[in-house]
């Protein structure tokens, strides 16, 4: 429990109140919230309507703190940072700049990454790599980087998607750039570079765990660095480790230097695949996860000295036996933490998601729920699919990337479905997670943005 309290006495003097949602993932950056008074049963119409809006393409979930909701979204040819009342949605400012960026795959070309929010500024990062600090109270530039431009960045699958965190004065950035910028330091009040790290020096001659018969990685320049797993930060036997989740796998790094702690090669074969999961820290214990052929998940303990001991791995387990299936596959979102338990919905596409618990320490799987899509709609899915969990009030609330919202209770013997309810507004993908704030429930799709009001009654 150190490194949350740890967390949470840093996080407070930047990031607002308890209720507030200033960053990926909520106010500790692990998908739960101390807010209580909220809905235990699914009305049968669903939560009541507080304002809604249409909005543009994006994957980037609004972040929420001091009576304000920072949306970044794509409109037309430009990267729009709205600023909007989270009681009314009126708008309170807005800046936008050019953005050129298309997706090779098809999907929205949005960009990807919250904002994050302090008492007075507002930090962006943008689709194609624009890095921008805003004045919360009126959206002017106080500084802003290029990193595309200024590192030697090889072109990323979906776009930048990786959130910033802030870190005492530093903003902790995943760049990808080459030859060892994967993630790199700045000022978090004049945006000046502090330190780089990780890339050619971490990697070159590392084995390739899980990826037998290949020898070890052998640096060309031209290697992807960066994933889509945002950072954290966490302290651990009293040594504050900055946790990247990076395209080759996870790494610790001190914060004051950026040199790395340890490093655990963990990266699908496939050249086409990403690490999109935010990593979990439990007491001293990291549980990191992917979803690309058979992957699935490692938990690691982390030692006094810094470094990290592998407790379980699906790798492990299936050299011992091929048969044994990866217990948690997780895709983009990140599963909650209860009671000893990991919660989440496992699986890389529509079809073959499952809602899991999964006992953390041992990865013993408890109970597994297909989400098969038995009536496929484009607009309407009657499961959750995919989805993204929040953790408050000690229950579940989660949203299924068709837009279906339901309520979970924790249980570790038996899928527990409170209620559900089709979000009307909502169709597929609804990728970004939901927002919680003062008893008020964000959702967006990729045109629509939605306040409701989860406050029982």
């Amino acid at each position: 429990m150190l490194q949350r309290v740890v967390l949470i006495l840093l996080l407070s003097a930047t990031l607002i109140q308890a209720e507030d949602w200033p960053q990926f993932l909520g106010i500790h950056r692990n998908a739960e919230s101390g807010e209580t008074g909220l809905l235990t049963s699914m009305p049968k119409d669903g939560p009541g309507v507080v304002w809604k809006k249409t909005v543009g393409t994006g994957y980037s979930a609004p972040s929420v703190a001091a009576g304000k909701l920072v949306l970044h979204h794509r409109v037309a040819n430009l990267e729009v940072v709205e600023c909007l009342s989270k009681e009314s949605g009126e708008r309170l400012w807005r800046h936008d700049y050019a953005c050129r960026y298309q997706d090779p795959f098809g999907y929205n070309n949005g960009p990807r990454c919250s904002p994050l929010l302090t008492d007075k500024r507002c930090y962006t990062y943008g689709v194609e790599g624009v890095l921008k600090c805003l004045d919360l109270e009126t959206g002017k530039v106080l500084w802003e980087r290029d990193t595309q431009k200024e590192w030697k960045v090889p072109s990323a699958f979906f776009g930048v998607g990786s959130t910033p965190l802030l870190e005492k004065d530093s903003l902790i950035v995943m760049v990808g750039g080459q030859p060892n910028a994967t993630m790199v330091s700045l000022d978090a009040r004049t945006g000046k570079t502090q330190w780089e790290a990780v890339g050619q020096k971490t990697w070159e001659g590392t084995a390739k765990l899980g990826w037998p018969g290949e020898p070890p990685v052998r640096w060309d320049g031209y290697e992807k660095l960066a994933s889509y797993a945002s950072p954290i930060a966490a302290t651990l036997h009293g040594k504050r480790h900055l946790l990247c989740f990076v395209r080759q796998g996870m790494v610790s790094i001190s914060p004051e230097d950026g040199s790395v702690r340890f490093k655990r090669w963990f990266r699908p074969r496939v050249n086409e695949s990403v690490n999109a999961m935010t990593p979990i820290v439990i007491d001293n214990q990291l549980f990191f996860s992917t979803a690309y052929y058979a992957d699935g998940s490692v938990l690691m303990e982390i030692q006094p000295d810094g470094s990290a001991k592998e407790v379980w791995s699906t790798y492990e387990r299936q050299k011992k036996d091929r048969r044994h299936p990866p217990v948690m596959e997780m895709h983009w979102a990140t599963p909650v933490y209860h009671d000893g338990h990991i919660y989440g919905f496992s699986g890389r596409n529509e079809p073959d998601a499952e809602f899991r618990c999964v006992e953390f320490k041992t990865g013993e799987l408890k109970w597994s729920r297909h989400e098969r899509w038995a009536k496929y709609s484009s607009k309407q899915p009657n499961v959750f699919g995919r989805g993204s969990l929040i953790k408050a009030d000690g229950r579940m609330y989660g949203l299924g990337e068709g837009g279906l919202l339901g309520i979970f209770e924790f249980n570790s013997s038996k899928p527990e479905e409170v209620g559900r309810w089709q979000v009307p507004e909502l169709h597929y993908p609804c990728w970004a997670g939901p927002v919680l704030s003062d008893k008020r429930l964000y959702l967006r799709s990729e045109d629509r943005l939605i306040c409701l009001d989860l406050e029982e009654r």
